[in-house]
């Protein structure tokens, strides 16, 4: 059932999926503010001037271009240097954001391909400053399942002014227009970049050259660069670490809520009816385009008409589409205008042609640099509220949930499952080499509020996105502060202290380079080294047991066989229910794995996913 935007944006708000996004989805933008002088520096492409953050000692540079538009013959080519500019560049209006289809509605695309750009955040000082007084910079890569998303809704000033780092916050291609490879792209394609497919990870890339070439004019020291991101930002962080194109660029990685993944070459070219899970590879994108302009009658005339036509024909074909129309095939698999396209290819070039847990164990296959890698306790319970049978809903609007036992199990195990893949597997793997550098974390903050009859503690628990909330310091969310924390002042003293940690480890590599009395801060303890087994920091507030290390290290398998053997389950329909979204949400967990789960009593795979077209 769909939603009016209005409700949609008021729910993105609410349930803080991308909490900052509502000051874009939901109305328009406050004017330019008016330029600072004293904030003019000059880089590569000429001179530029920012504004003063209005709420604190910051100044701030908005849609500042790092390459040249990857529009017309450099759409699915890799991003090259920004053009230079002539006078003065008012850079205080971030850029545009990168082509998505609309998270209010899914059947409009937003965005434009002219969108490579980013956005500083740096305390007060002068420009000229050099040496110790450059600070550390962290580079931020924003989530949405490298579908949607925008990076200009992050404000990175609290973080930098309170952390004195700077920050910077890129855009990057998205969706079919961020990673595409198809057969006829790589026979026209000069050089390895253009060929591989991975132009998103190529933008990160540009972008963190970008920075090194040009973020002393910003205060930044270029020997001292953190890439962080959240969920796909995630995601991201790990494929820049497995990336040899990205060696050198960065010098400390934080994957908050990501997962170690990418994809094999022969998964990119996919159609759907060749893949349990229905993803949209290259030919299929081209086989619902042929439908749609009614050039084939059927899936089979389609595919017989890709085998005939040439690589030029095909690649005249792809890059003659409009944007708008290019995404107009594209189903809503999860929701918010996220879809499912095939990404990060083992190309061998810009990432590593081993799978990745593979890589991380092996040394000289990935960038080893000191590393953060943590999940969200229950990280799946945001995505329940969008498919659960279990949440119930009047008119689209949710209303609750109608047994909060088998809530708090889904959450639980798509929990585990997610910590699996984005913490334990990747650090043990690092760990496994000898490294010690490497540091685990599980956020379990969940002290809510709420909002007329809905209760967001019972709702979302310690679930994905609401890490963000305390990195950037969003504590004082005005007139729905009360409605997202229970408790402001215990949720800002934990902000304080998950930047220090992130901060400190900007600063050392270190995230508690001897410990913080002031702030209550114990010592975070490497993955390899914790006493007692300990492994990870939980981050938490004393109403919840505080900030402490634990143990103990999961595997995909163990989730799986925990809930066969599980007897808070009442029966096997509703452990097929919890392994149908392990299996929905996870590529770790395989169709074929969950049909023959609780003794082959689960439902044919799959369930309920969208027809193809032209079947």
């Amino acid at each position: 059932m769909s939603r009016s935007p209005a409700l949609h944006c008021f729910f993105l708000f609410i349930l803080v999926t991308a909490i900052a996004a509502l000051v874009s989805a939901c109305g328009g933008e406050d004017p330019p503010p008016a330029v600072d002088a004293s904030s003019k520096r000059s880089i590569a492409q000429g001179s530029l001037v920012g504004y003063a953050h209005p709420d604190r000692e910051a100044h701030v540079w908005k849609g500042i271009p790092f390459a040249k538009p990857p529009t017309g013959e450099r759409r699915w080519r890799a991003p090259q240097p920004p053009e230079p500019w002539e006078g003065l560049y008012e850079a205080t209006a971030s850029g545009e954001k990168c082509v998505q289809l609309d998270m209010a509605d899914a059947t409009k695309v937003v965005g434009d391909e002219d969108c490579l750009f980013l956005d500083i955040y740096a305390p007060k000082f002068s420009a000229d400053a050099s040496g110790e007084a450059r600070r550390p910079v962290m580079v931020w890569i924003h989530g949405g399942g490298n579908a949607i998303g925008d990076a200009t809704v992050y404000d990175g000033s609290r973080l930098a002014v309170e952390g004195d780092v700077i920050v910077v916050a890129i855009q990057y291609r998205l969706g079919v227009l961020g990673w595409f490879m198809h057969s006829a792209l790589r026979a026209s394609a000069t050089n390895p970049d253009d060929a591989s497919g991975n132009y998103g990870t190529l933008d990160a890339i540009r972008s963190l050259e970008w920075v090194r070439d040009n973020i002393t004019a910003f205060g930044g020291d270029p020997g001292n660069i953190t890439i962080f991101g959240e969920s796909a930002g995630g995601l991201n962080v790990f494929a820049l670490l497995l990336s040899p194109r990205a060696n050198g660029l960065f010098h400390r990685a934080i994957a908050q809520s990501g997962v170690a993944i990418s994809t094999a070459l022969d998964q990119a070219e996919v159609y759907a009816d060749e893949d349990p899970r229905q993803v949209a590879g290259s030919n299929e994108v081209l086989l619902r385009h042929l439908l749609k302009d009614g050039r084939a009658e059927n899936r089979a005339d389609a595919k017989r008409m890709i085998g005939q036509m040439s690589a030029s024909e095909i690649e005249s074909y792809l890059r003659g589409m409009p944007h708008q129309e290019l995404l107009s095939v594209l189903e809503e698999w999860i929701g918010g205008g996220m879809y499912v396209v095939p990404q990060l290819f083992r190309d061998g070039h810009v990432i590593s042609r081993l799978e990745p847990r593979t890589a991380f164990a092996t040394p000289g296959e990935h960038n080893a640099v000191p590393t953060i890698a943590g999940v969200n306790r229950e990280e799946t319970k945001l995505f329940m509220l969008m498919i659960s049978p279990n949440v119930s809903r009047f008119m689209g609007l949710i209303t609750g949930i109608k047994d909060r036992r088998i809530h708090d199990l889904d959450g639980e195990y798509g929990g585990l499952l997610w910590r699996a893949e984005g913490m334990d597997g990747p650090l043990q793997a690092m760990a496994d080499t000898g490294r010690t550098d490497v540091y685990g974390y599980r956020f379990d903050w969940d002290e809510l509020g709420g909002f007329l009859w809905l209760d967001f503690a019972e709702l979302l628990g310690a679930s994905h996105a609401l890490d963000i909330l305390f990195v950037f310091g969003f504590t004082d969310l005005g007139t729905f502060t009360d409605n997202v924390y229970a408790n402001p002042e215990t949720a800002e003293l934990l902000s304080q202290q998950m930047r220090a940690y992130w901060t400190s480890f900007a600063h050392t590599g270190d995230p508690l380079n001897g410990g913080n009395a002031e702030l209550a801060l114990p010592r975070w303890q490497p993955w390899s080294a914790g006493a007692n087994g300990e492994k990870f920091l939980v981050i938490d507030t004393a109403e919840g047991g505080g900030l402490r290390m634990e143990g103990g290290v999961v595997d995909s398998p163990d989730v799986l066989s925990r809930l066969s053997d599980d007897d808070r389950v009442r029966d096997d329909e509703e452990r097929c229910g919890i392994a149908r979204h392990l299996t929905t949400f996870s590529a770790a967990v395989d169709p074929s794995v969950y049909e023959s789960f609780a003794g082959g009593s689960c439902k044919q795979w799959p369930i309920e996913w969208p027809a193809l077209p032209g079947a």
